[in-house]
């Protein structure tokens, strides 16, 4: 996995969780101020040993840690359809 869709991935899963969030304020109680927050998708192997490391690195540096696990958002195909008059 590339650099760049690690990111992409990790982008989408913020995202996600950020969309969840908004719908369900109370967690941000859970989250320490200044913690550092850390997803690991629960159906993608390769991009949780990825994001694993990142928990190890900050674990090693004493940084405050939140870890989410959550799936993988699945893409959303809106369908269109075009009514001429």
């Amino acid at each position: 996995m590339t650099q760049e869709e690690i990111v992409k991935k990790n982008l989408d899963l913020h995202a996600e969780f950020m969309r969840y969030a908004f719908e369900n304020p109370d967690i941000f109680d859970q989250i320490p101020k200044g913690a550092q927050l850390v997803i690991l998708p629960q159906d993608d192997p390769e991009l949780y040993k990825e994001n694993l490391k990142t928990v190890s690195e900050l674990k090693a540096k004493k940084l405050p840690l939140v870890i989410v696990r959550m799936p993988t958002p699945k893409p959303v195909t809106p369908e269109i359809e075009v009514v001429l008059k």
